[in-house]
């Protein structure tokens, strides 16, 4: 999974229920499953999304590539909010499909507007980054930025809300994916976009600590 970036000029190689009702829950309130499944219909439609932009980029000759952040450019800061959705090929968007699915779905379980919203901060934040400190004369673009802040923001939430689960979640996505997020948020290739990855990581995590709940202090 990475956030590729490449020169300008040159192209890609290659129930629920109120009283009497099932299980007596009350109306309008989600159970587990009905969040299981809202959260797995978002995640499986914004995938699917990614593919379907992909295709039309392949089929336009990459013409959407250009439209990745370029730093310390004006029309770079329109791009913000663009790049999270563009890949530079499909081995590209393949890396990202697996880790954005799992992550974006148990972040999505909280709830689909605190969903978003973490994922616009996300994205904010760290295109802001990229656009400020990526090299001149080059263009970033994926998803993986926004991975790896939804990554930060899983391993922090847990601890900061105090919650067992959280916690457990925490230990269970830095035991399967750790590793790798530590090494893409390191400056090893010229070609991946490490200032993405760095900086979408303490995205997530500053997200996740600005946004624990408050707890009421009895008078």
């Amino acid at each position: 999974m990475s956030d590729v970036r490449r020169t300008r000029g040159t192209s890609d190689a290659g129930g629920a229920g109120g009283a009497g009702r099932p299980g007596g829950a009350r109306p309008g309130v989600r159970t587990g499953l009905d969040r299981a499944k809202a959260a797995g219909l978002l995640m499986l439609g914004w995938v699917a999304l990614l593919w379907l932009i992909e295709l039309v980029d392949y089929a336009t000759g990459h013409a959407l590539d250009a439209y990745g952040i370029t730093p310390r450019e004006a029309d770079g800061l329109t791009a913000i909010p663009l790049a999270p959705f563009l890949h530079f090929g499909f081995d590209h968007l393949a890396s990202n499909s697996v880790p954005l699915l799992v992550l974006g779905f148990v972040t999505a379980l909280s709830g689909i507007r605190r969903f978003l919203a973490v994922c616009a901060a996300i994205v904010l934040a760290d295109g802001l980054a990229v656009w400020l400190i990526s090299p001149s004369h080059s263009i970033t673009a994926g998803a993986s930025g926004l991975i790896f802040g939804l990554f930060g923001y899983l391993l922090i939430r847990g601890f900061v809300e105090r919650s067992p689960l959280g916690v457990v979640v925490a230990v269970v996505i830095a035991t399967v994916w750790g590793t790798t997020f530590l090494a893409g948020a390191l400056p090893a290739d010229s070609t991946v976009s490490w200032q993405a990855h760095l900086f979408g990581l303490m995205a997530g995590a500053g997200v996740a600590a600005l946004t624990r709940p408050r707890v009421a202090v009895a008078a």
